[in-house]
């Protein structure tokens, strides 16, 4: 009963240190997005992309953004609806539906700087993309 009491014990603050108390609430308004990398293929030279958005979170699970891409030097504006979730130790995943074409993209997230920057990297295999987002307007704006 000893151990089980300390093994308990110990757990408890490993468990409070990941609660730092986020939730998909926490994620609201919105950020400018820059993002760089890469695609890769089998056999094929890696392929260049960046690219710029406005990411729009509703404090509720769904997301919109509005940018410009470039993939190998070809540009053009994009659009995204999605879905995203915040762990309570204020990491999260987001899920998209990226236009033109129709790709789906995922991607796991960190948030920082007292909920004002996200730190990002794209989840699918073949993908070699990060981003950095940073709350566009400070919370409580009229533009957001």
């Amino acid at each position: 009963m000893a151990a089980l009491t300390a093994l308990a014990l110990s757990v408890a603050p490993a468990a409070k240190a990941a609660d730092k108390g986020c939730s998909v609430a926490s994620l609201r308004g919105t950020f400018a997005d820059k993002d760089v990398g890469f695609f890769t293929a089998s056999n094929a030279a890696p392929i260049p992309f960046a690219g710029v958005n406005a990411i729009t979170f509703d404090g509720n699970g769904n997301m919109t953004a509005t940018g410009w891409g470039s993939v190998n030097g070809n540009t053009g504006a994009q659009t995204e609806t999605g879905t995203y979730m915040v762990n309570p130790d204020c990491t999260g995943t987001y899920s998209v539906t990226i236009n033109p074409g129709g790709v789906v993209a995922h991607a796991f997230f960190v948030i920082n700087a007292s909920l004002n920057e996200l730190q990002i990297i794209v989840t699918d295999p073949g993908t070699v993309v990060t981003c950095v987002a940073r709350r566009q307007f400070p919370l409580g704006d009229w533009r957001n």
